[in-house]
């Protein structure tokens, strides 16, 4: 098997967001604990298998251009919202150092199966441009960290 040719590619952390309850846009609290095998502490995702969600600010840009609306980290459902590094180039099994932690990359978009029952103003982009991980290692997560990817 030929090793991954990747570059690694870097970024920052914008938004660090939560909520209590599934199915509601997330609140950008700016800082939290990604704890091993469980997720962002405080989020009501934590625990399952998709614990983390991601998405690029460039592309909440993009949808509040084309929409004329004002999105914000988190209003899109997402738990940590990146700048400068493209997300698309992520792969299942790619690890993720953010601040203190680290996440491996389990799954990109949701199965066609799974509920996607969020909108924000008819928008579900974690569907299909989500990159959901599981946390490795311990560690806080600030906006300004940097996001470090590893093919």
């Amino acid at each position: 098997m030929m090793p991954n040719q990747e570059t690694p590619q870097s970024g920052r952390v914008v938004g660090v967001c939560i909520a209590g309850k599934r199915g509601i846009s997330k609140t950008n609290v700016g800082k939290g604990y990604l704890k091993a095998n469980y997720g962002l502490v405080g989020d009501a995702h934590a625990g399952t298998e998709r614990q983390v969600s991601l998405l690029m600010a460039e592309r909440i840009e993009e949808l509040s251009k084309e929409n004329n609306l004002e999105i914000r980290p988190g209003d899109l459902a997402e738990n940590i919202t990146v700048e400068g590094i493209d997300l698309k180039k992520v792969k299942v099994g790619d690890t993720l150092k953010i601040g203190e932690a680290e996440l491996e990359v389990v799954q990109i978009g949701k199965d066609d199966d799974a509920p996607h029952d969020f909108s924000f103003h008819g928008l579900s982009v974690l569907v299909t441009e989500g990159v959901y991980c599981k946390v490795l290692k311990d560690g806080w997560v600030k906006i300004g960290d940097q996001v470090l990817h590893q093919p």
